[in-house]
């Protein structure tokens, strides 16, 4: 499998779309960082859990995986590629480059 990508000018795009509201996105940050800047549309599930919580993953529909800087999400999607999963895109950059593309300064 070859993993998937939009970027961050292209995501940010897709969230303000009519689609926008049905994205499943989920975070997979760690709570701190959660709580400084997240997308209201997105889900919390901190990498750390993210094994113990795979149940909680959709596997019928797209799943947009972001993290801080665009490397933890590429991580999980691995993962999510070794179980079968194949509807993962990583959101490249991460919540910076998105911060960055909604107007919010973000590191």
């Amino acid at each position: 499998m070859r993993m998937k990508h939009i970027d961050p000018v292209q995501f940010v795009k897709l969230l303000q779309s009519e689609e926008g509201s049905q994205l499943h996105i989920i975070d997979v940050r760690e709570q701190e960082e959660w709580d400084f800047y997240h997308l209201d549309e997105a889900k919390l599930i901190p990498m750390s859990e993210f094994v113990s919580r795979l149940s909680e993953v959709p596997d019928d529909r797209d799943v947009y995986i972001v993290c801080g800087h665009g490397v933890r999400s590429q991580r999980v999607i691995s993962y999510l590629e070794q179980q079968g999963f194949d509807n993962a895109i990583n959101v490249i950059g991460g919540m910076a480059a998105v911060a960055a593309q909604r107007g919010f300064e973000y590191d």
